[in-house]
């Protein structure tokens, strides 16, 4: 087996590009899912929510089979896994979802100590219809834990994601920025940026405002869910620009949807982005800045869709 390995250390830039394997969790093994992402030329893994290891909202798991599985499969392609992703409602709205959200944290920061990974990226989670109460539970979750994330070194990312109690970029960029530490850091998400904006799609303004807080970029595209017949729903009553209680977005291809790919790629550039991690004011915390290709739906199109990703990437950020 032939692997070509995308970390690239081209005029001192070291800046990780990761395969978020959500598509195929669902669809093979953990050995079989390293063994592809090795295959299309990845070094690094994103490890999204997984039925074994980290699931949706609740308690992680992650037996001894599951981790041999996992070191072994790593230890064989020579990937490496950049950061895990966790959901968990620690904005609640309720304290019991919010207390056990905090708890299932805490295991999920020992998994990725004993697992040698140093970056853990997630949402604000809550209800939009309760931001009040659920950015107040947010807010007392994370004078909990950042005390624990910051004794054991590790970089924590949030971003804020449709259907979350916060959605836009500026507002959860203040929040990241509010507790002004090395161990926090901003995720932009591409395929989430018309609800960050609420439809402008401005990327290079949001990417600016994250500023040096911007660690994470999440590469995917989708269609602007403010326009009108982007999506399609029934009741017509839904298709009235989002402001019904239903949120939709894709996770597609680079190209195939409305997101300006030029201007993130342009942006990115001028800060520097795929760099910032090697300047001598610019914090270790969590090693390198991390581009994710983050798309889901097709796993029929990944053969194709995933190494053209990363060579865009590659191509964009990482060559002179």
């Amino acid at each position: 087996m032939d692997i070509v390995l995308s970390r690239f250390v081209t005029g001192g830039l070291t800046m990780k590009i990761a395969f978020d394997v959500d598509v195929l969790s669902k669809q093979m093994s953990i050995n079989d899912l390293v063994h592809q992402v090795a295959d299309w030329g990845y070094k690094y893994i994103e490890q999204s929510p997984h039925p074994r290891i980290n699931p949706f909202y609740k308690h992680p798991l992650f037996s001894k089979e599951c981790e041999e599985e996992y070191r072994k499969a790593l230890k064989e392609t020579g990937v490496e896994i950049s950061s895990f992703i966790c959901v968990y409602r620690w904005s609640g709205p309720t304290e019991e979802q919010r207390k056990m959200a905090v708890a299932n944290w805490k295991k999920m920061i020992e998994i990725a100590v004993n697992m040698g990974v140093p970056v853990i990226n997630t949402e604000l989670s809550g209800d939009p219809n309760q931001q009040e109460i659920c950015n107040g539970m947010w807010f007392r979750s994370m004078e909990e834990l950042l005390p624990i994330i910051e004794r054991e070194g590790l970089r924590v990312e949030i971003q804020s994601h449709p259907y979350d109690f916060c959605e836009l970029n500026d507002e959860a960029c203040d929040m990241v920025k509010s507790f002004r530490s090395k161990n926090l850091g901003y995720v932009y998400s591409s395929p989430h940026g018309f609800f960050y904006d609420q439809g402008k799609g401005d990327v290079r303004h949001m990417l600016k405002y994250a500023g040096d807080e911007l660690t994470h970029v999440l590469f995917a595209d989708t269609f602007n869910q403010t326009l009108d017949c982007r999506y399609i729903l029934n009741p017509p009553s839904l298709n009235q620009r989002g402001r019904e209680d239903v949120s939709v977005h894709q996770h597609l291809n680079l190209g195939m949807g409305d997101v300006d790919f030029d201007g993130i790629f342009e942006t990115l550039r001028e800060m520097d982005f795929a760099n910032k991690q090697l300047k001598p004011d610019a914090p270790k915390v969590g090693g390198d800045n991390i581009a994710c290709v983050s798309i889901f739906g097709f796993p029929e199109k990944m053969n194709e869709w995933a190494p053209e990703a990363r060579e865009r990437i590659e191509n964009e950020l990482l060559k002179k």
